[in-house]
């Protein structure tokens, strides 16, 4: 092997140039999955949530007409199920914008 080679013959530059544009790329997808929102509802807009890219909730809005005081397990079911629903579209998008990175799997 010559004098400074690379083992197997790549090019070691452009391995490094590749992996800091890959870094770069996942640290902008990471920034948009903070930056971003979803919005859950539930009873057809009685419980509402807002919850951030890091499932940090920011808003929660009940509407009036659901607070029932002989009914507090609708209430509470309701408020269940929109949760639910914001966690589970926070994961989809974490998917969305980080899934290609973590498909690679060990690759660094």
């Amino acid at each position: 092997m010559a004098r400074g080679g690379f083992p197997g013959g790549g090019n070691m530059q452009q391995i490094l140039k590749q992996a800091q544009r890959m870094q770069q790329q996942m640290q902008e997808a990471q920034q948009e999955l903070q930056d971003s929102e979803v919005t859950a509802t539930a009873g057809g807009g009685m419980v509402e949530m807002v919850m951030d890219g890091s499932k940090k909730l920011t808003s929660v809005t009940i509407k009036p007409e659901v607070v029932d005081p002989d009914d507090v397990e609708t209430l509470e079911d309701l408020i269940l199920a929109c949760y639910n629903d914001a966690i589970s579209q926070v994961d989809s998008l974490t998917e969305e914008l980080m899934g290609p990175f973590t498909k690679m799997g060990g690759m660094f």
